[in-house]
């Protein structure tokens, strides 16, 4: 028995040894300490990391600098008072703590299937913007059981949630032109949603594309 834990140690430290020459290897990090993280994705395990080849040029759809205002406008720094808003370490930061257990968080997708269909972030959920809009078609019902079964609300009346167990929401979309995340965040905030609970990765596939950075169809 001692053996076989010998060598299954042993293993795990060779494992440990090759992941660290590989990442020691890798000429594009995230940052100086940070070459790569695995996430969870769809019950798979996918590696974030960055583009290696340093001719790689930026996915064409999004190179467009002008779209039209509106309903492409940009978005200010500060979405909404107490809405946090965030870079991609921070990102790649609640990515990991969802992919090692983290319950409490959910990294949203806020686009519509068909963009999500092109690349996402890896370990993120989607859930278009759409589906939270009364606007677009959703209808109450809906919503309320998306607050309640995707983000850990309470329902406790009628369009009136206990929002004391709900979930940390990051919600990205396209990037900093783009509406589909700004549209979700208003309207949970609409609904009482706590503010502190809501985060907002601006630069969205925008900049996470022009840094090269893992994306998953």
């Amino acid at each position: 028995m001692k053996m076989k834990n010998l060598v299954s140690s042993a293993v795990l430290l060779m494992s440990l040894s090759a992941m660290a020459v590989n990442a020691s290897e890798l000429k594009v990090k995230i940052t100086k300490e940070l070459a790569s993280i695995d996430v969870m994705h769809n019950g798979k395990s996918v590696t974030i990391m960055r583009n290696q080849d340093n001719k790689n040029k930026v996915n064409p759809a999004f190179a467009n600098t002008s779209r039209n205002c509106p309903p492409f406008c940009i978005n200010p720094m500060e979405l909404a008072p107490g809405v946090e808003t965030l870079g991609e370490i921070e990102v790649i930061n609640y990515l990991k703590k969802v992919s090692d257990g983290d319950k409490s968080t959910l990294v949203i997708d806020s686009r519509t299937p068909d963009w999500v269909k092109r690349g996402t972030i890896p370990g993120s959920v989607n859930i278009p913007w759409t589906k939270l809009s009364v606007r677009k078609g959703a209808d109450p019902i809906t919503i309320a059981e998306i607050v309640v079964n995707r983000f850990g609300a309470k329902e406790i009346d009628d369009d009136k949630f206990d929002y004391s167990n709900a979930k940390t929401l990051v919600m990205f979309c396209n990037g900093m032109w783009c509406g589909q995340s700004p549209n979700n965040i208003r309207t949970l905030l609409k609904m009482g949603y706590p503010a502190s609970k809501i985060k907002w990765y601006r630069g969205g596939m925008q900049n996470w594309e022009n840094l090269g950075l893992t994306t998953i169809k």
